[in-house]
């Protein structure tokens, strides 16, 4: 099953997931265990309140927020921060499905009740010109490397020259990827909300994606670019994490967030930087927002003014 498939059947499933994996507050930390377990609890209570409006995570609107925080402010004690709680909740789960393809707005920050609302969206992470110069020297093959090695620079490699999400890595075949052709690239089918698009790769990421095709014991279009080890089923988020880490850590860059999110950041902003326009870039990344890459762009003014 899919993540979108997953938050429509198993939203309490796929919320806790999201939780354990990839979610990260203000400060772009995980979250603590007493903290999932009280936004768990804050979700299956939305949760709840869909269902009885017959509608999902995917659909409900400003409405249904609405109609939430009138409900829960009946059984809440005047002054009390219930209702900010619950609404900083909701944003982050609404930007991560807009970012997930699963939803195309966030009802929450377009609601007038919460234009004063303390500014709590973590900066994006992502690698300056240096590291992201580091990293794609560590990607190129070297001689002595095993299957492990060459997996890992290829998908290192994938993600930091197509800026593609984990969930798309995933799901890759090896029919999406050209790299014989003359313009090499990578094919990211439909998927929810989100139209197909083609991603032309750089040629840094080239050398790691032809050695980690060569080792592949079978090549059919519809196999799995990069299958589970010993499996022919997907790759999980938690190897994917720690690739992305373990290559971090090799050219010594540290950030509370080492996630695949902080080169899919890298590969945006490196967009922006080459003179690509806020919408070319949210197509780029299969977004139907520009909020992201609007965020990506103000880290570039922000370094010219300290340059300067």
């Amino acid at each position: 099953m899919d993540r979108m498939s997953r938050w429509i059947t198993g939203p309490s499933d796929a919320y806790r997931h999201w939780q354990e994996t990839e979610a990260v507050g203000a400060d772009r930390r995980p979250f603590s265990a007493r903290s999932r377990v009280q936004h768990a609890a804050m979700f299956d209570r939305f949760l709840r309140h869909l269902t009885t409006k017959e509608t999902t995570v995917a659909t409900f609107g400003a409405e249904h927020v609405e109609s939430f925080f009138a409900d829960v402010e009946t059984r809440c004690a005047p002054g009390t921060t219930t209702r900010l709680r619950y609404g900083k909740m909701l944003d982050r789960l609404c930007r991560h499905l807009v970012e997930e393809g699963i939803r195309t707005e966030n009802p929450v920050t377009a609601m007038a009740a919460f234009e004063r609302w303390p500014e709590d969206e973590p900066v994006p992470l992502y690698l300056d010109v240096d590291a992201d110069a580091r990293l794609q020297e560590w990607v190129a093959p070297a001689g002595d490397d095993d299957a492990r090695t060459l997996r890992n620079r290829a998908i290192v490699a994938l993600f930091l020259g197509t800026g593609v999400s984990a969930t798309e890595l995933r799901q890759t075949r090896c029919s999406h990827l050209v790299i014989d052709g003359v313009r090499p690239h990578l094919d990211v089918p439909k998927r929810g909300l989100r139209e197909s698009r083609r991603i032309s790769l750089p040629q840094f990421a080239i050398a790691a994606l032809s050695a980690w095709m060569d080792t592949l014991a079978s090549k059919a279009d519809d196999d799995l670019l990069f299958p589970a080890p010993g499996s022919a089923s997907m790759v999980n988020d938690v190897l994917l994490g720690a690739v992305v880490r373990e290559a971090l850590e090799a050219i010594a860059f540290r950030a509370p967030d080492m996630s695949p999110r902080v080169l899919r950041n890298t590969y945006a902003r490196r967009q922006l930087v080459d003179g690509r326009s806020n919408q070319d870039v949210s197509r780029l990344l299969g977004l139907t927002s520009h909020r992201t890459v609007v965020r990506l762009r103000e880290t570039i003014a922000i370094s010219s003014v300290q340059l300067s």
